[in-house]
């Protein structure tokens, strides 16, 4: 009777483990769709640079000036992007060592909270530091069109 009430007691922390690491598991989602969008945004600035480097030998010298600034916008705005992919990979791997730290607290019966604490905190701060450089693609992105009428 004793073995079942702690194979119960086992059972119960795991449930619990689980329930816990939900929340994360959701944030790992929305993470998966945040890299998604600055992947396809990624391989739209390579697309058009390509397109603009084919056109650089043949243009006029009017048009190689537009030419090389938008190439030098689409040049800051893969790098922004790729930061946003970094540090969101980041986020996103550190949430995962979060997960298997609630799990790894629950069976050996340690307390890890300060740890999953910290790594989440980390995590959230990778998390927003590369929405900030998305905002700031996205800035470069906006700035770089003209809305004037010709």
């Amino acid at each position: 009777m004793l073995l079942l009430a702690q194979e119960a007691e086992v059972i119960s922390n795991v449930a619990h483990v689980i329930q816990l690491a939900v929340a994360p598991v959701f944030l790992l989602t929305g993470i998966g769709s945040i890299l998604s969008v600055l992947v396809n945004r990624l391989v739209r600035v390579v697309d058009r640079f390509r397109v603009l480097d084919s056109n650089f030998q043949q243009a006029s010298a009017a048009a190689l000036v537009v030419i090389r600034h938008e190439m030098q916008a689409l040049s800051r705005r893969a790098r922004m992007i790729h930061w946003a992919i970094g540090l969101c990979t980041v986020c996103a791997l550190l949430i995962c060592v979060v997960i298997a730290m609630l799990f790894f607290s629950a069976m050996l019966g340690m307390d890890l909270s300060t740890a999953v604490s910290i790594l989440f905190i980390i995590a959230m701060l990778m998390l927003v530091s590369g929405l900030l450089c998305f905002l700031q693609e996205i800035r470069i992105a906006t700035s770089s069109i003209d809305v004037t009428p010709r």
